[in-house]
């Protein structure tokens, strides 16, 4: 072989390699025949896979920028990169890609480690089934767990495959089973081998890109190993204890308060035991946490300076896209703070009925 035709082999080779990941995307997607209840079924099978890999989400709701909401606005309005390893669900990892670095959450059981790469603290907490969403519970497979709660057959359409972690992904379009909901349909493609979902879409109703998605960008079914799920703070790291995972875990283990069994006519969880109530299931869902003075006339100034707040008397409401809030009270009183994926009528109906209905406990515990 001449120095010349050698040259042309590498040159060759190196453009293939390079092209492969280009040319696996523009690939067309074959279509399966598979039905979209089989679908449906076969996600639902997947929800104790393993699974690891790669995740970006990407959300349109530019939520109000409270202190002790700024990181859930972040989820649901900027652009996040995650890396993921799960076991189960009782094991894994989710570590938040970050600009300097990165934060990690590894959940063994019952309790959760937070990792902070850049402040090197290392954080231990129980792992409480009320509190706001965090990075781990938008990675597809668990967010398409929840969104297909209370979902059947007839609510259930096949759309075309996708690309997707370079696998050509089923499709169906899910549309919320109860019209209270502000969700006009999700998009869910899954793994055909697997059965995991890859990639969700949530759409509102005439908007003509989805409001907020999450999906792999590398993707394997294979079971991760004990060292990916891991974790063991360094030597020399400060260790503390979380006894308050957030605002929503204060308010339910220490506000003297119950909320009614039932609002906007969505019975209450039977995790709502204590001073939060979460209503409703998958794609129709409102929480109420109550609010002490101080946190709730802090989120009452942020409220009222963002565009498209209404206000009325003892009442601020607002809708962002899939989102809704209401927060409840005048100055100088607490309130009840109401967030979730209901529309803005039913979302009223349902602080009206939370006002209306909850009742003060005895919080001598």
């Amino acid at each position: 072989m001449t120095r010349l035709r050698r040259w042309c082999v590498v040159v060759a080779g190196t453009l293939l390699l390079v092209a492969a990941p280009v040319v696996a995307h523009l690939l067309p997607t074959a279509q399966s025949e598979v039905s979209a209840a089989r679908l449906l079924n076969q996600a639902r099978e997947a929800e104790d896979h393993s699974w690891s890999g790669f995740v970006e989400t990407e959300g349109n709701l530019q939520l109000p920028d409270a202190d002790r909401f700024s990181d859930v606005g972040a989820l649901f309005g900027e652009r996040t990169r995650m890396r993921a390893w799960w076991q189960d669900v009782n094991h894994w990892r989710v570590d938040q890609i970050l600009l300097s670095g990165e934060t990690d959450l590894v959940h063994e059981g019952e309790t959760t480690w937070r990792w902070d790469y850049e402040r090197l603290v290392a954080s231990l907490s129980r792992d409480p089934e009320i509190r706001l969403p965090r990075t781990a519970d938008l990675v597809p497979p668990v967010l398409a767990e929840r969104v297909l709660r209370g979902v059947g057959p007839d609510d259930v359409e096949r759309i075309a495959a996708r690309r997707v972690a370079g696998t050509n992904a089923s499709g169906i379009r899910v549309v919320p089973p109860s019209d209270l909901s502000s969700i006009d349909h999700a998009n869910i493609w899954v793994d055909p081998g697997s059965g995991v979902p890859l990639m969700v879409e949530l759409h509102a109703e005439g908007s003509g890109q989805a409001e907020f998605t999450s999906q792999f960008t590398d993707f394997s079914a294979d079971r991760p190993g004990e060292n990916d799920v891991g974790f063991q703070p360094p030597a020399g790291v400060d260790v503390e204890f979380d006894d308050v995972l957030d605002i929503a875990d204060a308010a339910n283990q220490y506000a003297p308060v119950r909320p009614p069994p039932e609002v906007a006519g969505l019975a209450k969880s039977a995790s709502s035991d204590r001073a939060v109530g979460v209503y409703g299931r998958g794609m129709t869902q409102v929480i109420a946490i109550p609010l002490r003075d101080r946190e709730a006339d802090a989120l009452r100034r942020q409220l009222a300076t963002t565009p498209g707040v209404q206000q009325s008397a003892g009442r601020i409401v607002l809708t962002v896209g899939l989102l809704g809030v209401v927060l409840t009270g005048d100055q100088r009183e607490g309130g009840w703070l109401l967030a979730g994926t209901l529309t803005r009528d039913a979302l009223v109906r349902a602080a009206g009925d939370v006002l209306t209905g909850f009742v003060y406990v005895d919080d001598d515990r």
